[in-house]
């Protein structure tokens, strides 16, 4: 029976694969509602919800991606198939941790934006968690500036990562799809 944490032959455990599908949804909802509430055409109602919305689940990635590090710590990754060419395999490689660097960037970046800029981050004040950083706006500004500029890197990575799954998925069918679908790991 494979461990809910580590790779098997077959991919990875139950435990990484949810971990991933449920980081790619959380993502991929902050994403258009990053886009929206810094629009032109909105009630003030809505852009609030949109930004306590997308500064309080930006936490919940940050615990995500922690996590995901967490397992990878103790499990490897899964391996690729042997047919996988070798620039192939070190492409994934350097894509997967631009991924993770880049959601962390993102993460913190907007943390320290939101934080530096003394607004609250609704989840973490209801729990009692201070600031981690503190009141300015040359600091807020900073952040501000790499949260903007990195989400264009961090999407283009996202479809680059959507891109080569669904060549392995749907076009080749070559088995490294199945490394992380279903969610729950085949025994």
């Amino acid at each position: 029976m494979a461990s809910m944490h580590h790779s098997t032959p077959k991919g990875y455990g139950t435990a990484s694969r949810w971990l991933h599908w449920i980081t790619a949804l959380v993502v991929l909802a902050t994403v258009p509602a990053g886009v929206v509430m810094t629009g032109e055409n909105l009630s003030r109602a809505m852009q609030n919800n949109l930004f306590i919305f997308h500064k309080n689940v930006g936490v919940v990635i940050l615990l995500l991606v922690i996590l995901r590090l967490g397992v990878r710590v103790f499990s490897s990754a899964a391996p690729l198939p042997d047919h996988i060419p070798a620039w192939q395999k070190r492409a994934a490689g350097v894509s997967h941790a631009a991924l993770y660097t880049l959601l962390l960037v993102m993460a913190i970046s907007g943390y320290v934006r939101v934080r530096a800029g003394g607004f609250p981050i609704e989840a973490l004040d209801a729990i009692g968690v201070p600031p981690l950083v503190p009141r300015s706006d040359t600091v807020a500004d900073t952040a501000k500036a790499i949260h903007s500029y990195a989400r264009f890197v961090l999407i283009a990575f996202i479809a680059l990562h959507v891109g080569a799954a669904l060549q392995h998925g749907l076009v080749k069918r070559d088995g490294v799809f199945g490394r992380i679908w279903p969610p729950n790991a085949p025994r």
